[in-house]
């Protein structure tokens, strides 16, 4: 019997703590269930610690199963990035990079960083995706983007961070509303109004930078409606369900009956932010990431 953990081991493992059921693993391998119950045996026998716990027919990873799947889930998930650079090279190309940004970053800043990189590496695929800044966090931690572009101050540790774009914030109106950007003085015209926000679950320190601003207006706002959705936001806007305070880079790219008063008077200001995984192997993202900088 060999000493020596082998890559099919690590399959084995990872298709039994998937499906925690010998005969359905061994279908799904096109084994037999003894070989595949040998070859977890082995398996285990070689590391000398126990993976699963079997009652009867019922299978369970131990704790160290569970640990051992999650971090070789996420370690050959970098293994397919790298084989499919790999590819990509093959095929002529330079690489891929997988993209995640918020809405409002899709308007101005996002088209701008991509045009200006296909410049110099006119043979890079790009994937973009657009969510939210908690589904890219976890998207980051699961090396399933390569980079992400967010409105949040702080990251969890094995995440990098840097600032890409600083916004201004506008009132949103509908387009008939009474007051314009020559009435306008204050933000307390608006107190008997209701908001219509992004939700907390959007971002916490966007959300608490926006109630900065009514904190030194004088007033809490009351709030008729939350959704992570800037068309949303626009949509009620629009049918006079409320009013709302949103980055000035959104009014681009929507044409509805709302207008927009920036509020570049006010100190507060939102950053939207590039942030990546440490541990990511993908040899572009280094080359991507110096031109968010400059």
């Amino acid at each position: 019997m060999s000493n020596q953990i082998e890559f099919r081991h690590y399959k084995y493992f990872l298709a039994l703590a998937e499906d925690l059921h010998f005969r359905k693993a061994a279908e799904r391998l096109f084994i037999s269930q003894p070989g595949l119950s040998r070859q977890i045996k082995q398996m285990e026998e070689i590391l000398g610690m126990s993976l699963f716990e079997r009652h009867n027919r019922k299978v369970n990873l131990t704790m160290a199963g569970q640990y051992l799947q999650k971090e070789l889930t996420n370690n050959f998930k970098r293994l397919d990035e790298i084989v499919n650079h790999a590819k990509l090279l093959s095929d002529g190309l330079n690489g891929n990079l997988n993209l995640a940004y918020v809405g409002s970053a899709m308007q101005d800043v996002i088209p701008e960083l991509l045009l200006k990189f296909k410049k110099t590496h006119p043979d890079v695929l790009f994937s973009l995706k657009e969510m939210d800044n908690n589904k890219q966090i976890q998207a980051l931690l699961n090396h399933e983007i390569d980079v992400g572009f967010v409105r949040m101050e702080r990251v969890p540790r094995g995440l990098s961070i840097q600032s890409v774009f600083e916004d201004t914030f506008s009132l949103v109106l509908p387009i008939d509303h009474p007051i314009n950007e020559s009435t306008f003085t204050n933000l307390s015209q608006f107190k008997n109004d209701s908001f219509i926000f992004f939700d907390a679950s959007y971002s916490e320190s966007y959300f608490e930078k926006v109630m900065q601003i009514f904190d030194e207006s004088g007033f809490t706002p009351l709030i008729s409606h939350n959704t992570v959705n800037a068309s949303s936001i626009f949509r009620l806007v629009e049918n006079k369900f409320g009013v709302s305070i949103v980055p000035t880079s959104l009014k681009l790219g929507y044409d509805m009956g709302i207008k927009f008063i920036e509020l570049n008077k006010i100190p507060q200001r939102t950053t939207l932010r590039a942030v990546w995984n440490n541990k990511n192997t993908n040899p572009i993202l280094k080359n991507f990431l110096q031109l968010t900088t400059a």
